[in-house]
């Protein structure tokens, strides 16, 4: 897979030079400075205007591992809840509309038929299903090398086209009834985490689901013994589709100098799974909050990823990302309007 343009650290000294000219004192804005720096050098210019023009997309698959009762919720609810993203009730679709931010929903692996979605205030679904769901990878490989290959393009694909289009910042989402199975499957097999450190709740399962989730991974890795080193092969084995999508967004986003936020566990297992396939992307992703699901923590420590905040939350669907373009604007915006001391005719300190 072909590298992205290097950060262009250039255009970020120049970001971070410009922020010592500004009516404060340096550093009081702590990680809103990073943050416009960040995106100076993702873009490749200084000075950056405040990304206008925002793209979520939501990849939505289905899990055959959920046959194993690892979520308290049918593989049905899968195909029901894109129906509510289209209709414009869901979260994520509450917090795009208020932020300004365009949200495309894409099929890559739905099971179930998507039920009508009323007037679908969010417009037309995007169909690319690579199959009906997974495989249950507690009894063979979620799916094979090319239909990994074949969902990373297609986030790629989308990508490019996004930057096309004049988008300027992306965020990742996803919606998959047993998808906090397979992040964690992944993200162990990347990392070499043990499975009762990566598995947590996912929406909700009791102590005896969670036991319940920790050995269905476990004895996945067992069966399959996916090779850290082959990122496509752990992928293609204990994956899913909307992860590999995800990835493939963020291959795309680098490759275009179009900065990807990520969302929280399951959007930073595709983080994982980028940066290890091409380690060049990491520098063009930022990761907006840490979710409460614990393997969350390992996959930031094995990207040196510090998230913006810490809300609690764990729902997914690229609602972190929501907020954390809300914050990049802000940031951007910042450094490109306050004034400087010079034309303020503030004394700066000595």
């Amino acid at each position: 897979m072909t590298s992205p343009p290097p950060f262009d650290v250039d255009a970020a000294a120049r970001a971070r030079a410009h922020q010592a000219q500004l009516t404060k004192p340096p550093g009081s804005l702590g990680r809103l400075e990073e943050l416009a720096i960040f995106y100076a050098g993702a873009r490749g210019r200084f000075p950056a205007a405040a990304p206008a023009k925002a793209r979520i997309y939501v990849f939505a698959a289905d899990h055959g591992v959920a046959a194993e009762g690892v979520s308290p919720y049918p593989s049905s609810v899968t195909a029901a809840m894109v129906a509510n993203f289209l209709a414009g009730g869901a979260a994520i679709s509450v917090l795009t509309r208020a932020s300004d931010i365009d949200l495309r929903v894409v099929d890559v692996g739905v099971a179930s038929p998507i039920p009508a979605a009323g007037d679908g205030k969010l417009g037309e679904l995007l169909s690319f299903p690579v199959r009906k769901g997974t495989a249950n990878f507690l009894r063979e490989p979620a799916m094979s090398r090319a239909e990994a290959e074949l969902a990373l393009g297609i986030g790629a694909r989308l990508a490019t086209a996004a930057a096309s289009e004049g988008v300027e910042v992306l965020g990742a989402g996803e919606m998959g009834i047993g998808n906090t199975t397979a992040a964690a499957a992944i993200v162990a097999a990347l990392t070499g985490a043990a499975p009762e450190v990566v598995v947590g709740r996912g929406t909700g399962v009791d102590d005896a689901g969670l036991a319940r989730k920790i050995e269905v991974v476990r004895a996945s890795l067992a069966l399959h013994a996916p090779d850290r080193r082959d990122v496509l092969g752990a992928l293609a084995a204990v994956g899913g589709l909307e992860i590999a999508a995800m990835a493939g967004l963020m291959l795309g986003g680098a490759q275009q100098r179009v900065p990807v936020v990520v969302d929280g566990f399951i959007s930073g297992a595709s983080a994982l799974v980028a940066a290890r396939l091409v380690p060049g992307v990491r520098d063009f992703l930022c990761f907006s909050h840490l979710s409460a699901e614990r393997g969350h923590r390992v996959v930031c420590d094995a990207l040196d990823a510090r998230p913006l905040f810490d809300l609690g939350m764990r729902l997914g669907e690229g609602t972190g990302a929501a907020l954390a373009i809300n914050l990049l604007r802000a940031a951007v915006r910042v450094q490109s309007e306050m004034a400087t001391f010079a034309n303020a005719g503030v004394a700066n300190r000595d």
